[in-house]
């Protein structure tokens, strides 16, 4: 473990403003962390919507989400269950073809002391190719496709997902296996773990 304590540590990420020159508003940190939570969930950074509310996954994104994982609103922010630490804390702004990544500088800075403090995660969502970078360094040589086809080679503990945004309708009826064999097996977990 770590000399921080993790109330202390919540403190100085949400007084972070290391990245602010590069960000379209003020630094909002948007964590949601626990030392009890069982599950994680690793995101890419903050929306627009979600930036305004300062609640993770408080968009259509989350709704898909929460019903992947077979979840309610209640469960999904129960800190002492659920933890959401995205790759990036802060909305990193737009591009033309949607949101930028996640700022480089926030993994770096907080990922590990958080981690540090979660010692009883049994299952973690990884989304995105930017958390599937840090988390499945491995196979990096791997796109989002690929990692999330070869989802059971990290089960039970690391399941690699697609992001439940709605730009993804696309890929999700391109691949009708995601649906038909990784989510059961995703919610039968979700419901294992929150007993």
């Amino acid at each position: 473990m770590t000399s921080t304590t993790l109330p202390e540590l919540i403190h100085a990420v949400r007084q972070c403003t290391l990245c602010e020159a590069h960000l379209p508003s003020p630094p909002r940190p948007i964590i949601q962390v626990h030392p009890n939570a069982r599950i994680l969930i690793a995101g890419q950074a903050p929306g627009s919507k979600v930036q305004a509310s300062g609640i993770p996954f408080d968009d259509a994104s989350g709704d898909r989400l929460r019903e992947w994982m077979g979840v309610g609103k209640d469960t999904f922010y129960d800190e002492r269950q659920i933890a959401i630490l995205p790759m990036g804390f802060c909305y990193p702004g737009t591009s033309q073809s949607g949101d930028l990544p996640p700022r480089k500088e926030c993994a770096p800075q907080w990922r590990s002391q958080l981690l540090a403090h979660l010692p009883h995660i049994e299952l973690c969502l990884v989304i995105g190719q930017y958390a599937m970078a840090w988390h499945l360094p491995e196979s990096k040589a791997r796109n989002v496709t690929e990692h999330v086809k070869h989802w059971q080679q990290h089960w039970p503990t690391v399941l690699p997902l697609p992001h439940p945004s709605p730009r993804n309708n696309i890929w999700l009826k391109q691949n009708p296996w995601f649906n038909d064999d990784v989510l059961p097996a995703l919610k039968e977990r979700i419901a294992q773990l929150l007993g």
